[in-house]
This record gives structure tokens, sequence and C-alpha cells, in this order.
């Protein structure tokens, strides 16, 4: 079966960690996506969890050597939302037929989440090698994805949820983790404080975390 993750595997390749963003105010989209991008992070994830989400989509977009992706996608609607938006690729907690059927009708790249191996192994029968562990440390952490991996090797993760500075070396260096996703690196006193500045050298901190 041809995988329906080769571009969403392109992607989580560019970095070591995808920013988890949660935008409360879409005039600090561009100038946070800047930060972000200019210290080595370029796959960015704006949760549809606010209602500026979309707007700081459309304003990401437009900011070179980014890749904005939208996160928290639920529904078709918020697929075809987030499409029109421009994001580039999208990123669900779970994993729905009616979901999954949007993204391959809109040709948007889709990271599907998963918790268990038998969540794993139904998205793999459908085309999806490269999945979001979520939650990851509620879901038993780095060792219960190792062991996750033992017998699906052919599968490669995205831990989210519960993954900081002090617990990402231990995913990143399990061999079926590609990156993490991490809302660190984009703390909501910074981001509304406009630390533009301390974003970036957050974002280079990461951006070395596989060095």
């Amino acid at each position: 079966m041809t995988s329906k993750s080769h571009r969403t595997r392109e992607i989580c390749a560019l970095a070591p960690i995808v920013p988890v963003l949660v935008v409360d105010d879409a005039a600090h989209a561009r100038p946070l996506a800047e930060a972000l991008v200019a210290g080595g992070l370029p796959a960015l994830e704006v949760t549809l969890r606010t209602p500026a989400a979309l707007d700081a989509i459309r304003a990401m977009a437009e900011v070179p050597g980014g890749v904005v992706g939208a996160g928290t996608l639920v529904t078709p609607e918020d697929v075809r939302a987030a499409k029109e938006a421009g994001a580039q690729f999208g990123v669900s907690p779970g994993a729905t037929d009616a979901l999954i059927a949007a993204c391959e009708a809109e040709g948007l790249p889709l990271l599907p989440g998963a918790a268990t191996a038998s969540e794993a192994m139904a998205l793999l029968e459908k085309g999806y090698d490269m999945l979001k562990f979520f939650p990851a440390e509620a879901s038993g952490g780095a060792p219960a994805l190792k062991a996750i991996g033992a017998p699906l090797p052919q599968i490669k993760f995205c831990p989210t949820g519960g993954v900081s500075t002090s617990n990402a070396d231990d995913y990143l260096s399990l061999s079926n983790v590609v990156c993490a996703g991490g809302s660190w690196v984009a703390p909501k006193q910074m981001v509304s404080g406009g630390d533009w500045s301390g974003i970036e050298t957050l974002a280079r901190e990461a951006a070395s975390l596989m060095d």
C-alpha cells in the first residue's frame, strides 16, 4: 500500500520539535511564526482552540520558510476551514473515518492521533504510517511508545501531550520518533508580551535537541 503519510513525514522531519500553538490574538501570529522559523522550527501547529486560530493560520501561511498546519482537527468542517485558511497539514487528537475522508478530499496531509497499538494498526491499514502519539505522557510516555514500536517498526510517531524540555530527549532518542510536539517554545506570557527574541531563543534550543 502506498503511504498516505509521505508529505506529513517530510514536514515532521524538518525539525525535532513542532511547536503546538494556542493563539489568542491574530496580531501575534506573524511575529510569532517569524521568531519560531528564525530559531529553526519551521513546522508550526496552530490549534483550532481559539476564535483567532484561522486568522492566525492565514497570517502564518505568509511567513517565508514556515510550514503552518492546523491542530485539533475534529470534524470535516474543521478540515475544510483549515485548508481554506492556508494550512499545509493537519493534526488530529484521534482519527475517524469522516475526518480522514475530509483530509483526503481536501488534499490536506494528516498527522492522525493514536494512543494504542490497535489504533496505530487501524491507521496503518488505511495507509498512514506517520502518527501523533497522544496524549503522550498520560499514555505511558516514552516507555510505552518504545513498546508499541517494537512490533510496529514501520510506523513513525510525533509524541505530543506532556512533552517538555525535561523529557523531550527520552522521546527523541527512540527509533520510531521523528519529532515531538511541544508548547513550551511559545509560552503564553511571552507571546502576550511580544517577547519574540525570547521565543526565538527557546526555538533555537529546541531545534538543537537532536544534534
